[in-house]
């Protein structure tokens, strides 16, 4: 290591391992990543065609969950592809400024969906506590401004660890076991001091994700307080009702999150092959389920869905039906 480090040798190109010590299993593992993929695509991309089509939903409410399941498709199409390489090819070379985009794009979707989800209980505050303003305060230009001001927020505090990651020298081992390229993950290949690294990434988690999770938190004791001063059980209820399908999504981001975050922590003897399961199953699991939960609990997205298969069922059996009395009258 140190005769590298003396002649100057810095790697350029990494090797993705997969999923460490179960290498043997990469072909059975790739089937739940699959179908996750798959909901994911066809669950978002459902959602996004419903809300965009359907003018009725142009709401505040289905705007920002438009925004959150365009990242969902973002997030999982930048991790998927790569890990399935993995998994069926045995591909998993990767140079040096592609593994920098990846993560860069990984961790500006994570944050920029920790501000959709912000915003989104900013959304539920405004719709219980000030119902009569709901409209004149979220209008479409200030939504606009929102979703820039929360894609901008990422992206402005992650592009300086682009030029963190960029001065150092990687002497070190190439073979990085994982699915996919992470900060942390690539910088303690450098031979250089990583402390600003560590340092910085740790104010952009705390300033972004941190924050968000605070001041949702707040939002929702604003929240209980406007809705157990309410004199009716079923406004009360109806209010709740109103937040639910976000709260399950809240629960769905962060919990997961906080699990690795945890389990990294703490569980130093874990073998090294959970750790990257989990990490995986926390950036694939909620834009999978993110769909399902709102096409459960929210009524409107319910209607549309069911219009759309139903009666394009019924038109196919009306061609059908057609068909078969053109054919018995012509025989």
């Amino acid at each position: 290591m140190n005769i590298l480090n003396h002649i100057g040798i810095s790697h350029t190109v990494f090797c993705l391992l997969g999923i460490p010590g179960l290498e043997d299993q990469h072909m059975w593992i790739s089937n739940p990543f699959v179908i996750s993929y798959v909901i994911t695509l066809l669950g978002n991309g459902l959602i996004i065609f419903i809300i965009i089509t359907k003018s009725s939903l142009h709401e505040p409410m289905y705007l920002f969950l438009c925004m959150l399941a365009g990242a969902d498709v973002v997030l999982s199409t930048c991790i998927l592809p790569q890990a399935l390489a993995i998994f069926w090819f045995h591909s998993g070379e990767i140079d040096l400024d592609c593994c920098i985009t990846q993560f860069f794009i990984i961790h500006c979707t994570f944050i920029s969906e920790s501000g959709i989800l912000l915003v989104m209980a900013f959304d539920c505050y405004i719709a219980i506590c000030y119902p009569l303003r709901y409209t004149t305060i979220l209008t479409h230009t200030l939504i606009a401004k929102i979703g820039g001001i929360i894609f901008l927020r990422s992206m402005v505090q992650f592009f300086p660890i682009i030029f963190l990651l960029k001065r150092l020298n990687f002497c070190q081992d190439n073979i990085i076991p994982h699915t996919f390229c992470e900060h942390t993950g690539l910088a303690k290949y450098a031979c250089n001091d990583i402390r600003v690294n560590i340092w910085y990434g740790l104010f952009v988690i705390i300033s972004t994700v941190v924050l968000d999770v605070l001041l949702i938190f707040i939002s929702y004791v604003l929240i209980l307080r406007a809705v157990f001063h309410m004199p009716s059980q079923d406004a009360r209820h109806e209010a709740l009702n109103t937040c639910g399908s976000h709260v399950c999504i809240i629960i769905l981001f962060y919990g997961p999150a906080i699990f690795t975050t945890l389990t990294q922590r703490f569980g130093c003897y874990s073998p090294p092959h959970i750790h990257i399961l989990l990490a995986n199953v926390c950036t694939l699991v909620p834009p999978m389920l993110n769909p399902i939960v709102y096409g459960i609990k929210t009524k409107q997205i319910q209607e549309q869905v069911v219009y759309i298969f139903f009666s394009k069922a019924e038109i196919a059996l009306g061609y059908e039906q057609s068909f078969q009395n053109l054919w018995v009258s012509m025989m």
